[in-house]
This record gives structure tokens, C-alpha cells and sequence, in this order.
């Protein structure tokens, strides 16, 4: 290598190592909606204790992950005697803490699925970069409102339909085809129904 060689390829190494100064290199956003029954039905058999310790105790293991290639950020939704509403807007989960509910009312679950969609649709809140969302239905699985439609929606979605869904069923006898209709795979029995 030639002189002026050397003196370009010093240069380019130099340019490169600024740019990499101003370089800010953030984690990736990982959505996670927790929706969180606190309704009346809730307060039997020690349910309300136990999903308070179950959201908490998530939120606290979110909370110590290495943020290198995702920054875990949770918001959650409460339904119960109030409706449906955001008890609290995404956070990164280092910066959230819970705050033990209390139950009562009545299990509108619709509401609340209504809510996760028009939060998983909004772009300006969980921006394009960010990894797919996750949410999560903790519930004794009793809703008494139309559910159904809504839930319809929220997988039809464009979001909705990417969204990984976990349930956890609280109590002694958690009801079971609320809570199996929120994990379906509703394009694999689409695609079956359509088969047939």
C-alpha cells in the first residue's frame, strides 16, 4: 500500500470511527399488553391475590432482562367494575411497578379486547420497529359481555393477527372456552373450515 493509499484508508478509518461515536444504538420496543381481569367473580378463592402476584412477579422478571436486543415495555388493561380501562400506558417494565388491585363488578371483556386492538393498531404508540406485540389475558375466563365480536377484530387485525397471545387461567375452575377461544389459531380453523 502506497502512501496516499495509507493516508486515505487512515481517513476512512477515522470518519468511520466518529460515526460510530454518534451512533446510538437502542433496543428494539417489545410490546407486551396484559389484560387483567378484576372483576367481581375475581374476588372468590383467592383469584385477585393470585393474579396480583402473577402480574407483579412478570413484570419484576421483565424488569431485570438485558435490554441489548429488546426493551420490554408493558402496558396493562383492567376490566372489571370500572369497565374496561388503561390502568397503565406502555412502560419500559424496569420503570413499572404494580399496584395490587382490588375486584369487583362485572367481567367486561369485550371492552378490553377492544381496547388491546386499538392500542396493537396505533403506530405512533408501538412504532414499526418494534418486535410483534404479546398479550396476555389473566382471568378466571367468566366475562359477561360480548366478548366474541371483538376478539373476531382483534385477530382479523393486522397486528392483532401477529400478536402472540398467552392466557392464564386463574382459580380453581378457570372458564375454560373463553380462555381456549383467546389462544386459538383462528386462520389455522379458518384455513381447515375452508379445506372441508
Amino acid at each position: 500500500m502506497n502512501p496516499d493509499q495509507m493516508k486515505q484508508s487512515s481517513g476512512a478509518n477515522k470518519k468511520l470511527a466518529l460515526l460510530e461515536e454518534f451512533t446510538v444504538t437502542t433496543a428494539r420496543p417489545l410490546p407486551v399488553i396484559v389484560l387483567a381481569d378484576v372483576s367481581g367473580s375475581m374476588s372468590e378463592d383467592g383469584k385477585i391475590d393470585a393474579l396480583n402476584h402473577a402480574i407483579g412477579e412478570m413484570i419484576n422478571s421483565f424488569a431485570v432482562e438485558a435490554p441489548d436486543r429488546a426493551e420490554i415495555q408493558v402496558a396493562v388493561v383492567t376490566f372489571g367494575g370500572g369497565g374496561a380501562q388503561l390502568h397503565s400506558q406502555l412502560t419500559p417494565a424496569a420503570a413499572l411497578t404494580w399496584t395490587a388491585m382490588r375486584a369487583s363488578g362485572s367481567t367486561p371483556m369485550g371492552a378490553a379486547i377492544e381496547m388491546v386492538t386499538r392500542l396493537i393498531e396505533d403506530r405512533q404508540l408501538i412504532p414499526s420497529r418494534s418486535y410483534r406485540p404479546v398479550i396476555v389475558l389473566v382471568s378466571d375466563g367468566l366475562p359477561n359481555d360480548a366478548w366474541e365480536g371483538p376478539l373476531r377484530e382483534l385477530l382479523a387485525s393486522t397486528r392483532g393477527s401477529k400478536a402472540d397471545r398467552f392466557a392464564l387461567g386463574i382459580g380453581p375452575d378457570p372458564g375454560l372456552p373463553a380462555l381456549n377461544a383467546f389462544l386459538a389459531d383462528h386462520a389455522a380453523c379458518e384455513r381447515k373450515a375452508s379445506a372441508a
